[in-house]
């Protein structure tokens, strides 16, 4: 059943996802929130553990610069650059510290050439594209061409596989910042709850980004291919 061309279904569908959603997001905020309340025992600020777990890992081709925005950290392969949000770059609390020593993480995934980065590289550009690509064909598809619907789940498939891909990725950059943060003495054993804590967070923000992903193929599945198309 449809109302004003709406299929009720998916919003029965995605909206325990969605809350999950809103959920994650309000974690790793009053997580990062709380911790950044903590200033860490070596004084030292996210941008100055960055530099260093860089230097002591080999990689010294990759600049830390500031980003715009709350939690806008994120590494670039591409640029070679470590971009920190400004409640990390220039704070010495456990929180800034984990953040920047995740995002140092992928910097080393990259710099050894682990698979799941090579494999998360090679996918990347392709998958912002696959993206737009498979949502416009599958809507479009659903009215006119049940072929064309077909091959935009075909294309957000690829998409799906991508963002599940993500997520090792992601754990794995927090297992080795964990492990450098304690290993260079950058925190000490006993604020190791709070980086964890932060990062934990974190990746509930990534589950929570495949799971909506995961719903939405279910829901095309069930569409066109479980009799549920419109006719």
């Amino acid at each position: 059943m449809y109302f004003y061309g709406i299929n009720p279904l998916y919003f029965i569908m995605i909206a325990p996802v969605f809350l999950f959603s809103l959920w994650a997001q309000f974690r790793v905020k009053s997580s990062f929130k709380k911790y950044a309340r903590y200033k860490a025992r070596s004084g030292l600020t996210g941008a100055a553990a960055a530099k260093i777990l860089l230097e002591k890992n080999g990689i010294r081709d990759v600049r830390v610069e500031t980003s715009q925005g709350m939690l806008s950290d994120h590494y670039s392969p591409t640029q070679r650059k470590l971009a920190l949000s400004r409640g990390v770059v220039n704070t010495t609390s456990i929180a800034a510290l984990g953040v920047a020593a995740h995002e140092v993480g992928h910097a080393i995934q990259h710099h050894r050439g682990i698979f799941i980065m090579r494999l998360w590289q090679a996918l990347a550009i392709p998958a912002t594209f696959m993206s737009n690509a498979a949502i416009f064909l599958i809507f479009i598809g659903i009215f006119f061409s049940l072929f064309l619907a077909q091959l935009g789940f075909f294309i957000f498939l690829g998409v799906v596989l991508f963002q599940i891909i993500t997520l090792p990725l992601e754990f794995d950059a927090s297992r080795r910042a964990k492990q450098q943060l304690v290993k260079y003495n950058i925190i000490t054993p006993g604020e190791i709850a709070g980086v964890s804590a932060v990062l934990n967070s974190a990746a509930l923000t990534y589950v929570a980004a495949a799971a909506a992903s995961i719903t939405q193929l279910l829901y095309f599945a069930l569409v066109l291919f479980g009799g549920g198309r419109r006719g």
